[in-house]
C-alpha cells in the first residue's frame, strides 16, 4: 500500500520511506501526461506562489522547476544569490523570513552549503524543497533519474546500477545511492581511488577501481562530471589520465550488454566522462531525463504545495 504523503519539505532522500519514493514516482506519472496535451497546464497549485532561491549558479534545474511551477498554475518568483540581500549581509534566514512574510508558499533553495534548506525548514513554514545543497544531495535529481530507470526498464528492483566519476563531491551520487538501494537496486560505484574512497561500502554499495571489470555487469550507467568547484585541490593526474581510465569512450561502450541505459545528470563535458557519439546513441537517455525531471519536480511541488499552509 502506498503512503500517504505528509512532508511539508523534501530534504532528501536518504529520509524517505520506499514508499513515500513510490507515492513521487506514480504521482509523477499523472503528472508526465499533462505535458503531452495541447495545454500543459493544471490548476493544482494556483494561488500559491513559489520563490526559486538560488545561492549557488543553475540553469537546467532551477528552469526545471519554473517550468513545473507554471504548469501547477503557481505564481513565480526568482531570486539569484547575485539579485539578493545576501550579497550586502544579510543571512539566509532573514531573507527567508522576508519571502515568508511576503506569503511565499514553497522554497525552492540551492545552496553551496550542506544542510542549508534543513536550517530552512525548521524555522519557517512554507515548503523548503532541495535543489542541491553542496556535496550534501539533490534529491529531485535522484527521483528523476529513479523514474527514468522504472520507465525504461519496468522496475528498479534486481537492477544492478553503476554510478561512474566524481563520487566524493557529488550531491547527485549520494541522492542515487540512497534511493536506489530502497527501490532494491544494487548499486557499485566507480572511479579514482582518491574520489570514491572505500567508506562509501559503509552504504551498502560496492566500490571498483576498473571500470572494465564492471560495465560487463550493469543494466545501467551513471555518469557524473569531475566536480571541479567543490575541490580544494587535483584529486588524479589530469583530464587525459581520467578520461583513458575511466570515461566511456566508444571503445569501452562495447563491453556494455545491448539494452544497457546511459545517464548523464548534466551539465554533460563531452570526450570527458562520454564520448559525444554516445551521449547522442540509441542507448543514451539523457533527454528522457530533463522530461522525467519536468514530471518529477511537478509531482515534488505538488505534495509539498498541498502540505504547506
Amino acid at each position: 500500500m502506498t503512503a500517504r504523503w505528509q512532508r511539508k519539505d523534501l530534504l532528501g532522500l536518504r529520509e524517505l520511506s520506499a514508499e513515500e519514493i513510490r507515492l513521487v514516482l506514480e504521482t509523477a506519472d499523472a503528472f508526465k501526461e499533462v505535458g503531452t496535451r495541447e495545454v500543459k497546464k493544471v490548476p493544482a497549485l494556483q494561488g500559491k506562489t513559489l520563490v526559486n532561491l538560488f545561492i549557488e549558479p543553475s540553469t537546467r534545474t532551477r528552469t526545471s522547476f519554473e517550468l513545473a511551477a507554471k504548469r501547477l498554475s503557481a505564481d513565480i518568483v526568482n531570486i539569484t544569490a547575485s539579485a539578493s540581500s545576501l550579497t550586502k549581509g544579510e543571512t539566509l534566514k532573514d531573507t527567508a523570513r522576508v519571502l515568508e512574510a511576503n506569503h511565499a508558499d514553497i522554497i525552492v533553495l540551492r545552496h553551496s552549503s550542506p544542510g542549508a534548506p534543513q536550517f530552512l525548514a525548521t524555522r519557517i513554514a512554507a515548503s523548503v524543497i532541495n535543489a542541491g545543497d553542496g556535496a550534501h544531495e539533490h534529491p529531485t535529481q535522484g527521483l528523476l533519474d529513479l523514474y527514468t530507470i522504472r520507465e525504461k526498464k519496468g522496475a528498479v528492483a534486481g537492477l544492478h546500477i553503476a554510478i561512474i566519476g566524481d563520487i566524493l563531491f557529488s550531491r547527485v551520487a549520494r541522492s542515487n545511492v540512497f534511493a536506489l538501494l530502497k527501490m532494491g537496486a544494487r548499486v557499485t560505484l566507480v572511479g579514482p581511488s582518491t574520489l570514491v574512497p572505500r567508506e562509501f561500502e559503509q552504504l551498502g554499495v560496492a566500490v571498483s577501481h576498473q571500470l572494465e571489470e564492471v560495465l560487463p555487469q550493469v543494466d545501467v550507467v551513471n555518469l557524473l562530471r569531475i566536480q571541479h568547484e567543490r575541490q580544494r585541490k587535483e584529486y588524479f593526474p589530469g583530464l587525459g589520465e581520467y578520461i583513458r581510465l575511466f570515461g566511456l569512450t566508444k571503445e569501452r561502450a562495447k563491453l556494455l550488454k545491448p539494452d544497457c541505459l546511459i545517464m548523464h545528470p548534466g551539465p554533460i563535458n563531452r570526450g570527458v566522462e562520454i564520448d559525444s557519439e554516445l551521449a547522442d546513441g540509441p542507448q543514451s537517455v539523457i533527454l528522457d531525463q530533463v522530461t522525467n525531471g519536468l514530471a518529477v519536480r511537478m509531482a515534488v511541488l505538488y505534495l509539498c504545495g498541498g502540505i504547506a499552509t
